[in-house]
């Protein structure tokens, strides 16, 4: 097997599509392959910040994006172009790699949520990549195949890409089993202990960022519609979104039965304490903190977006439902009434078919095919020239 490269802006545990690099990297390497980085410091944008909250941070986002985007992209085709015998994976940005993993669709997210080309417009991070990738997409030669997550994601990728010049296919995440297990009575015990949720008392648990696309307003409706010993914990957010949402009328009226715990690398002691999570999202490639919250034992309460419809069954390990707080309601209430001991039970089960081994291992089948046939590094030495 040759050397695999990841092209990434960042590559750990925690960071979203760098935790998906992350476990595959660890992954690749148990089995023995030499896998390599390429991120944002070896494209020269160490320097610039980390995005936080307020206009600073939406100004560091763009730099970074647009960096990798530019930058990274040249300096990524030459170092491969110096390294032909290297087969290269691109996560994020860079409009370079034999194989590039579609994470996610901005244009998709933008529609589903409506109004899509004045979303576009007023976000210069989604309208520089809705851009970048149309020509990423239309061009042929910049990546010799593309990997969706889920099938109705390479659906998606065709119909906003009907000029679509790269072969695809469809390799999900996955989640490590070891990592997010369920906890002990007594782990569980202390994780609910330290956030002050009663023994008699329900905790509905919501972990994203993008508040408005993931649908964090019409679960706080929802929950709120809730009997009084049902409680939210929010995790995620910049503290401009958090203080946003927080003044909602909605979320006033919950007091103390709503809590903001911020933004969080590790979710494992909020999951641990969880009795259902919930993910209404408008749009998900994939989502997944509904695998490790399945692999932690807590049922799971969403739409019918990325992975959902392959792992969540309604009634057995959570419930799917419409992005109304209405069914949301519904659905919470249909899952916090599940015997809790089977609902955990079945939880874990579904997520143990999705570990990071077996996704390893496809995404190996696929790159000794690529490698097989004589061309690797081909393109990016042609197009270097």
């Amino acid at each position: 097997m040759t050397t695999i490269i990841q092209i990434t802006p960042e590559i750990g545990p925690g960071t979203g599509v760098g935790a998906v690099a992350h476990h595959l990297e660890q992954e690749w390497q148990r089995l023995g392959v030499d896998v390599r980085r390429f991120t944002l410091a070896e494209a020269g944008g160490a320097w610039l910040p980390q995005p936080g909250g307020g206009v600073a941070g939406r100004l560091a986002l763009v730099a970074r994006v647009v960096w990798f985007s530019t930058v990274g992209t040249r300096r990524a085709r030459r170092f491969l172009h110096a390294h032909p015998e290297q087969l290269s994976v691109c996560h994020n940005d860079a409009m370079v790699g034999d194989v590039y993993v579609n994470h996610g669709l901005v244009e998709a997210a933008m529609m589903a949520r409506g109004h899509h080309r004045l979303r576009l417009v007023r976000n210069p991070v989604h309208l520089f990549t809705t851009t970048r990738d149309r020509v990423r997409y239309s061009r042929p030669g910049t990546h010799r195949l593309v990997v969706n997550l889920v099938s109705d994601e390479e659906r998606l990728l065709r119909e906003l890409h009907p000029r679509l010049a790269i072969p695809t296919v469809v390799i999900g995440n996955g989640v490590d089993t070891e990592r997010f297990r369920p906890p002990t009575s007594a782990e569980r015990a202390a994780a609910r202990q330290d956030l002050g949720i009663g023994p008699d008392e329900r905790m509905v648990l919501f972990i994203g960022n993008e508040f408005g696309r993931k649908g964090l307003p019409r679960l706080v409706d929802a929950v709120a519609a809730l009997e009084p010993g049902v409680r939210l914990v929010v995790v995620g957010g910049t503290p401009d979104l958090v203080a946003a949402e927080a003044r909602r009328a909605s979320a006033v009226s919950m007091g103390d039965r709503l809590r903001f715990a911020g933004a969080h690398a590790d979710p494992r002691p909020w999951l641990h304490a969880a009795d259902v999570l919930a993910m209404p999202s408008a749009y998900e490639s994939y989502g997944l903190v509904v695998l490790e919250a399945l692999a932690c034992g807590v049922p799971v309460v969403a739409t019918a977006t990325g992975c959902v419809p392959d792992v969540v069954v309604d009634g057995v390990n959570g419930a799917v439902v419409e992005a109304s707080v209405g069914s949301l309601t519904d659905g919470l209430r249909r899952s916090l009434e599940l015997d809790p001991e089977t609902a955990r039970r079945a939880a874990r089960e579904s997520a143990e078919d999705h570990s990071w081994a077996s996704v390893a291992r496809r995404y190996l089948e696929v790159l000794d095919r690529l490698g097989s046939d004589g061309s690797v590094g081909q393109r990016e030495a042609g197009r270097s020239r």
